[in-house]
């Protein structure tokens, strides 16, 4: 289901910790790592549609968190012609997405990356809040950098992304 310009809607979602460190999966069989993600049904809302994904790729059910906060409007990124579908070519641009801010209220060991027979990850871990940005795939940085910046609102003593690369050091110990 695309929209009059080309994108497929789609929720984002961002579960952080009590640390407020974001959950990070490893895609499968790749070395690229991302937020949960999926397509919106026709006929689902955005919370329901964020609730299917979130069982489905990270085995967690609504009682497993709560929900902090959402992105106002849709983001949108734009899909390379090369990783768009053949048959997709000339009608599909990209993505449009709503973003969900998540606090996990369960364990660690609540994930499952198993949870269905067709999963989206091997592998997961906690990061930093900010440092998703610097290592997602490039055609998807801008979109991670405005819903992590808006939603960082709901989240106390979270530093400004500003603030972070102000004190980024280089290994050397030298500022960037």
């Amino acid at each position: 289901m695309l929209d009059r310009d080309g994108y497929r809607p789609n929720v984002g979602i961002i579960i952080c910790n009590t640390r407020n460190q974001v959950f990070w999966g490893k895609r499968v069989r790749e070395h690229s790592w991302q937020f949960p993600q999926g397509g919106i049904k026709p006929g689902e809302s955005p919370e329901a549609a964020m609730y299917r994904e979130l069982m489905e790729e990270v085995g967690l059910s609504p009682h497993h968190v709560k929900i902090i906060g959402r992105t106002r409007d849709w983001l949108r990124y734009d899909v390379p012609t090369h990783w768009v579908r053949r048959e997709w070519r000339g009608s599909y641009r990209g993505q449009k997405q709503i973003w969900f801010l998540l606090r996990l209220t369960g364990r660690d060991s609540d994930v499952c990356l198993r949870a269905t027979h067709h999963p989206e990850f091997d592998g997961w871990r906690w990061s930093d809040y900010w440092s998703p940005i610097e290592h997602v795939i490039d055609f998807k940085r801008n979109v991670y950098e405005m819903a992590l910046t808006e939603l960082s609102r709901y989240l106390r003593g979270l530093e400004s992304r500003q603030a972070s690369d102000a004190g980024a050091v280089q290994p050397d110990g030298a500022p960037l």
